[in-house]
């Protein structure tokens, strides 16, 4: 299961990517768990110096805005780093996998 994570600090562009996820998550059939994560200290421990940001599996994926239904698509089901190496015969875009 991905753990995927909304930091931001409740804003109308932080719900906007909160509510985009859960449709991919929804629409795709993805098996992930979502967190909204609003404490400034949390965010902060993440680096980012724009909200909404997208975190999956703690690794940010996203900063600033919010992507399309495909981009989120893309980067929620890319593969974890260390395990697409050889697992699949595609050129398909990774988007932080170690098959670039």
């Amino acid at each position: 299961m991905k753990k995927v994570k909304i930091l931001g600090i409740g804003c109308a562009t932080c719900n906007q990517l909160a509510d985009a996820v859960n449709a991919v998550i929804a629409a795709e059939g993805i098996n992930a768990s979502v967190e909204k994560v609003e404490d400034i200290q949390q965010i902060m421990a993440y680096n980012i110096l724009s909200t909404p940001a997208l975190v999956v599996d703690e690794k940010v994926l996203c900063k600033g805005r919010v992507p399309s239904h495909e981009e989120l698509k893309e980067l929620l089901t890319a593969k974890p780093h260390g395990g697409c190496c050889g697992n699949h015969g595609s050129k398909e875009k990774n988007n932080g996998g170690c098959c670039s």
